[in-house]
C-alpha cells in the first residue's frame, strides 16, 4: 500500500488504484498504474458518511459488507498478487484509517 502521490518503485509490482475518484493533480503517466479499479472503492454514500462521522470501526463493517458482493474484483487483485508484488494505491492522507487497508486484509486472508 502507498499513496498514489509517492513515486513508483520497481518493488511496487502491479500498481492498482483503488479509489473511486481520480486523484487531484496526478497525471496518468505520473501515477504509472497497471489498473484503476474505482468499482472496488467504497460507495459514494459510504465515503460521504465516513468523512462526516470519522467512525472507523463502523466504516470498516459497512465497507466489508459492500465488498461481500464483489468477489470477482477481489479475485482479480488476488490473481495480480499471485504473479508477484501488488501495490494498492490510494490518495487519502490517512494511511491507518483507509479503505485500502481493508482490501489488503481481505486479500491476505
Amino acid at each position: 500500500m502507498k499513496r498514489v502521490y509517492e513515486p513508483p518503485a520497481p518493488s511496487d509490482g502491479a500498481r492498482v488504484l483503488v479509489d473511486r475518484l481520480w486523484p487531484r493533480g496526478i497525471s496518468k503517466e505520473r501515477a504509472a498504474l497497471d489498473l484503476w479499479m474505482p468499482e472496488i472503492a467504497p460507495s459514494h454514500a459510504l465515503r460521504k458518511w465516513f468523512h462526516e462521522t470519522r467512525i472507523w470501526e463502523e466504516f470498516r463493517m459497512r465497507y466489508e459488507a459492500e465488498l461481500s458482493g464483489k468477489d470477482a474484483l477481489l479475485d482479480r487483485l488476488r490473481a495480480l498478487a499471485d504473479r508477484g508484488s501488488l501495490t494498492l494505491l490510494f490518495s487519502a492522507r490517512t494511511v491507518e484509517e483507509n479503505h485500502a487497508n481493508i482490501i489488503k486484509e481481505l486479500l491476505m486472508k
